[in-house]
């Protein structure tokens, strides 16, 4: 039985879910897709950005991928409500010359720091937005990451202030400005038409137990019971493992795979027409969220259907994080880490690609990836030949977040618009949430293309 997108929004809403959709958006007129007006300003000033939630992600991958990897960014503020937190992130910036004032609450941030060009939201999903839209009320553009909110209801808040307060938001899918991908895929895929008709993709995020283990802190480092309860956590297991839990985040489907699924509707120019799902808590059973989901994707191209199959387990690092596109020509094997892809497989009958090798747009032809046949062991009539592998030429020489941000601060100057504003953050977001609730009832989610809109 198919559950169409009206029906999961309803079940949703009353299981209490996080995951309400605006009713009246199904009946509004909507929105395409497309990235805010370039902002012209600071053509040639420092910007002054805070952070508001300066943890594993605010500090380890945002704050630590920009200082002092890009110029011309003055970190005036941060904002935790753990101490430890605060300290780490003041002591990292003072070692490259920044003078940050530290705040536990935000609000009090935004009534300080009037001079801020920018704020970066890495607090966790459930209050993504009350921070980001708080942010761009004090007239400040900003970067939040992803996933953009556990609540549709808020994702579609947060677009919409943005455009009534003209701020730039950026959700931080940072694949989106990798180099790597968009050679891959804006170059060869969409413009080259290297792989043909897609009619696939497979995608995966596997952690081993001891990836996907708690995360925990000594006894001096526990918060008091009364600052957890006012910032609405119930203990320190909640707030370090937030994203297990219901009121605060997705579970793995949504703080690892929404990465990789937003990349399906970045190649298939098309969001999802269904979305079926399997998974369940059978290994982490003190969690609320699945420790483990398998689900399946269909696509309405302009070449018709096409199919993605995405698997995220945290009871096994197999395959860690990669995605392969295949097309009637070829396949594209790709990872934000250089040693799980990164080539494309040529079919025996595509046509001749040694152009493009010429124009610099592929690396000559390597080995095999595959080898098929022994010398004691014939090939079956029905197997197909090993593929040759043509590497790309691009490689990232900065950490991964580092060219996403890049892309936010050149869209405040002026000098780029956004590779992922809040309209397509918002998209992925209605993909990505479905799989909770396909698992949840066990039945097919169908969507119609204006639920992606705002």
């Amino acid at each position: 039985m198919d559950v169409s997108r009206r029906e999961f929004v309803r079940s949703v809403a009353a299981a209490g879910a996080g995951l309400a959709m605006v009713r009246r958006a199904l009946a509004d007129d909507v929105a395409t897709i497309t990235a805010p007006a370039v902002v012209k300003q600071h053509a040639g000033d420092d910007l002054n950005v805070a952070v508001i939630g300066v943890g594993q992600q605010g500090k380890g991958a945002l704050i630590e991928s920009s200082v002092p990897a890009i110029p011309g960014i003055r970190y005036k503020a941060v904002c935790d409500i753990w101490d430890k937190n605060r300290k780490a992130a003041v002591d990292y910036l003072k070692q490259y010359g920044h003078e940050p004032k530290a705040y536990v609450d935000y609000q009090e941030l935004l009534a300080n720091e009037t001079d801020l060009d920018a704020v970066i939201v890495a607090t966790p999903d459930w209050m993504h937005a009350e921070h980001a839209m708080a942010a761009m009320e004090a007239g400040h553009h900003v970067y939040c990451e992803k996933e953009m909110s556990n609540s549709l209801e808020k994702a579609r808040a947060m677009v919409q202030t943005a455009r009534r307060t003209g701020k730039l938001l950026q959700i931080g899918h940072q694949r989106r400005s990798n180099p790597r991908y968009i050679h891959a895929i804006k170059r060869l895929v969409h413009d080259e038409k290297l792989l043909g008709k897609i009619t696939h993709a497979n995608a995966q995020w596997n952690r081993s137990i001891a990836a996907a283990r708690d995360m925990g802190c000594s006894y001096a480092d526990v918060m008091p019971a009364e600052t957890l309860a006012k910032y609405g956590y119930t203990s320190m297991q909640q707030f370090l493992n937030w994203r297990w839990y219901k009121k605060y985040g997705g579970g793995p489907i949504v703080d690892l795979g929404s990465h990789q699924i937003d990349l399906f509707e970045w190649v298939f120019e098309a969001t999802p027409r269904s979305v079926v799902a399997s998974g369940g808590i059978d290994y982490h059973t003190h969690h609320e969220w699945y420790d483990n989901v398998l689900c399946i994707y269909e696509y309405e191209t302009k070449h018709g259907i096409s199919r993605a199959f995405y698997e995220t387990l945290t009871t096994s690092s197999h395959g860690g994080n990669s995605e392969a596109f295949m097309g009637e020509n070829g396949t594209l094997l790709i990872s934000e880490v250089e040693a799980r892809g990164n080539a494309i497989e040529k079919e025996k009958h595509a046509p001749d690609w040694n152009i493009l090798v010429q124009k610099g747009l592929l690396k000559a032809e390597g080995q095999k990836i595959v080898q098929t046949q022994t010398k004691n062991t014939l090939l079956d009539a029905r197997e197909s030949p090993g593929l040759p592998s043509w590497p790309l030429p691009i490689e990232l020489a900065k950490k991964p977040h580092q060219p996403h941000m890049e892309n936010f601060f050149d869209a405040i100057r002026g000098t780029a618009t956004l590779n992922c504003p809040g309209e397509v953050g918002y998209a992925t977001a209605v993909a990505v949430l479905a799989v909770n609730e396909a698992v949840r009832t066990n039945q097919r989610i169908t969507f119609k293309p204006s639920d992606f809109k705002v």
